[in-house]
């Protein structure tokens, strides 16, 4: 997968990746605890929710405790269009409620399809986090060798 960013406003000096989901609870949280772990320098992780509820998934904040990062102060947000726009890259964790998937409304997303950690139990989630952490190593990788050939 290759990709390629234009740059967006000559202020803004950190590229952003935006994950999201319906409630901002699990998938697109543990996204962004692992993009923080391992981007680039230059690159920021945010997540969002279409529908976001009031915490993370003690679940979810578990797993990631177990591997040593911490996404307890996290908080889910609601996804707003200036997020989106100010954003260089979006990827939609998955949906299950298709009422308020992030997909229906947002243009040219990056669709992951990842399990919802929601009423899971502690080894599927875990599972889900392998996953996800798997994917974010190679999203990493890619946009690092994406803006070595840019320069």
């Amino acid at each position: 997968m290759k990709f390629s960013f234009g740059t967006k406003s000559k202020v803004k000096t950190k590229k952003t990746i935006l994950f999201v989901c319906v409630e901002n609870a699990g998938r697109s949280q543990i996204a962004e605890g692992f993009f923080r772990k391992y981007a680039s320098e230059g690159y920021e992780s945010l997540s969002a929710g279409t529908k976001p509820i009031s915490q993370v998934n003690p679940l979810a904040i578990q797993a990631m405790n177990e591997i040593g990062i911490d996404i307890s102060k996290q908080k889910p947000k609601d996804l707003f269009e200036d997020m989106m726009r100010n954003s260089d890259m979006i990827i939609n964790m998955g949906c299950m409620e298709k009422n308020y998937c992030p997909t229906l409304f947002i243009p040219k997303v990056i669709d992951w399809g990842i399990e919802d950690p929601k009423d899971k139990t502690i080894e599927s989630v875990r599972e889900i986090r392998d996953e996800i952490e798997r994917r974010i190593k190679e999203l990493a990788t890619d946009v690092s060798v994406a803006e070595d050939n840019n320069r």
